[in-house]
């Protein structure tokens, strides 16, 4: 009987040394502190900052949202305001990623998924009033057909340049190009009137990027600016203007997840999900298109994404 006794203690002892080895103990250990995921100003990215908040709920961590301005969310990384950011893009965050990668306070989690393209375009019903479209060059004889009243007779190109850089100011004077950059203050407005213009077959030129429902809902292309290389960007040897750099397109590039140093020891579970979130570029564009055309409520179109990939994580 006594030997029995000491086999049931020395079994419940193995079941507890085996359940403080199991993920779920793992996890009781870690912090209980909100992680909290930066928001942006374009619905693709609140989308996917959704997705990985639904998916880290569901683990049972607390999660939270903070908008911030995008260029300076890693900063506010580094000083320990954000945990997550779900997108940074190769194309216009460069430089901010190799500085933050050098502070050694935030870490690179990989590609997102979706390949980023950001650059000018216009409908293509504008290239019968300026042939020679999509090459840049024919841009240096038709800024007229695209001007508006604020900027006639110079042609207008409406951005984004306070909130998500992009260097157009830079790139039409490198380029001699007969522009004048507007800010559109914010996406939507940018986008609305990208949908007033196009009704009235009105002339409009504009950043438009890629995962983004824009291309698949509006016929148009990107202009054809020099290929980017990274010394067009520092170099003003670089390229057909001797003295200016900016004298090329935009970069292309993927698409990366962020995160503070400290998640891999205060979150490891947390840590493991968000290195493996992956979401599909034409997932993505549909999904900004239900929310941004079609009208469906962002919570509503994430649960079901969240609903159809949770076992992959």
């Amino acid at each position: 009987m006594r030997v029995h006794r000491l086999s049931q203690a020395a079994a419940l002892c193995g079941m507890i040394a085996g359940l403080a080895m199991t993920p779920m103990a793992a996890g009781a250990q870690e912090s209980k502190d909100p992680i909290i995921i930066a928001l942006h100003d374009w619905t693709g990215q609140h989308i996917t900052s959704h997705i990985a908040g639904d998916l880290l709920k569901a683990k049972g961590y607390k999660v939270e949202y903070v908008t911030i301005d995008y260029l300076t969310g890693l900063t506010a990384m580094e000083n320990g305001d954000v945990t997550v950011m779900t997108e940074l893009w190769a194309t216009t965050a460069g430089d901010a990623m190799k500085a933050s990668d050098a502070t050694g306070k935030t870490e690179k989690l990989g590609a997102l998924g979706p390949a980023a393209k950001e650059e000018w375009w216009y409908p293509l019903y504008m290239k019968e009033k300026c042939p020679g479209l999509p090459d840049w060059k024919a841009l240096l004889k038709c800024g007229e057909a695209f001007s508006a009243p604020e900027t006639a007779p110079k042609g207008r190109y409406l951005g984004m340049e306070a909130t998500w850089g992009g260097h157009d100011p830079e790139r039409i004077e490198a380029l001699g190009l007969p522009f004048v950059a507007v800010d559109a203050g914010t996406e939507s407005a940018m986008f609305a009137e990208l949908k007033s213009a196009y009704e009235r077959k009105a002339p409009i030129m504009l950043w438009v990027y890629s995962p983004h429902w824009v291309p698949s809902v509006f016929e148009g292309e990107w202009v054809q600016f020099p290929e980017y290389d990274a010394a067009c960007y520092t170099d003003p040897k670089w390229g057909i203007n001797p003295d200016k750099a900016f004298d090329c397109g935009k970069p292309y590039g993927d698409i990366f997840k962020y995160t503070s140093a400290e998640t891999k020891k205060k979150w490891p579970g947390a840590y493991e999900v968000l290195k493996k979130l992956k979401i599909d570029g034409g997932e993505l564009n549909l999904m900004v298109k239900e929310v941004d055309v079609d009208g469906k409520k962002l919570d509503e179109v994430v649960a079901a994404y969240v609903a159809k990939h949770k076992g992959e994580y």
